[in-house]
């Protein structure tokens, strides 16, 4: 591993209270020479976070600080470890304006980006798919069965990778499984392959990147990647560059899952993957 493309910081308000020096420190003592810190985005404007804490990404004011805080280690740490700048930005069906404005508002201060799937829109109702197996069963409930969930999640994902985001849009498409976090729970006998293919297909076009999230091998209703092997497989035929990403919520997080990545893809090419 030389490179982890998605950590998280500090600043996140559903994380822990980790210093950024700790990340840094743990990053080079694992050998990397790289990594972007890639903390939660500011929602939307006039989106509620429908999570009880509302604590899924930074609040506005803190953007500045971040970057600012950011900018002072790249420069403390540059002859030891690159440090890229970078966020977590959520695609969110129908405030697609919102984000581009903060993207045009805030991208001349970013490295690196991730675009993620976390919200899903039921019936004028918005639900955090990741947050808990009890949102994801009421999400369900909703829409009429887990299949559903599922269908509205690629379908969410494909309006992600197509969406006009303005030239600050991010080029990873961050833990494109996601929806199978709490697989164990609420599993489906479909694999969606045809609809995966597809979305790598979409990404291929756009060249876009492809974020190899170790983080589920360590949620015990998950116990695999985002995405899974026969999907890198699939990215692998198509040259999309996979980023590993421990999607670390703590130092302790830091590498999580990344020898279960290589062991699970060893007779897969590794020439594609920056990690």
């Amino acid at each position: 591993m030389v490179y982890d493309g998605h950590v998280h910081t500090p600043f996140c308000p559903h994380g822990t209270a980790d210093p950024f020096e700790e990340y840094i420190e743990k990053a080079i003592s694992l050998g990397l020479k790289g990594m972007t810190f890639t903390e939660h985005a500011p929602l939307p404007y006039g989106f509620t976070d429908p999570t009880p804490e509302q604590d899924s990404g930074m609040k506005s004011e803190e953007l500045l600080p971040y970057f600012e805080t950011l900018k002072q280690l790249q420069s403390k740490y540059k002859h030891q470890i690159t440090i890229n700048i970078g966020l977590e930005v959520d695609y969110i069906e129908e405030f697609e304006r919102e984000t581009r404005e903060l993207l045009d508002e805030w991208g001349d201060y970013l490295d690196d980006a991730i675009l993620s799937v976390h919200f899903l829109k039921n019936n004028e109702k918005y639900f955090c798919l990741d947050f808990s197996p009890e949102m994801f069963e009421e999400l369900a409930e909703e829409a009429g069965s887990i299949s559903k969930v599922y269908e509205a999640y690629y379908k969410t994902v494909e309006k992600a990778i197509l969406s006009d985001l303005g030239v600050n849009k991010p080029k990873r498409i961050g833990h494109l499984t996601l929806i199978r976090k709490f697989q164990k729970k609420f599993p489906v006998e479909k694999t969606y392959e045809e609809t995966v293919v597809h979305l790598l297909d979409l990404m291929k076009r756009k060249h876009y990147e492809l974020d190899y999230n170790g983080a589920g091998f360590s949620k015990p209703l998950c116990k695999e990647p985002y995405p899974p092997a026969w999907v890198i497989n699939e990215a692998v035929k198509r040259n999309i560059p996979l980023i590993y990403g421990s999607d670390a919520h703590s130092v302790k997080g830091m590498a999580q899952g990344f020898q279960q990545l290589y062991l699970a893809n060893a007779t897969t090419s590794p020439s594609l993957l920056k990690g």
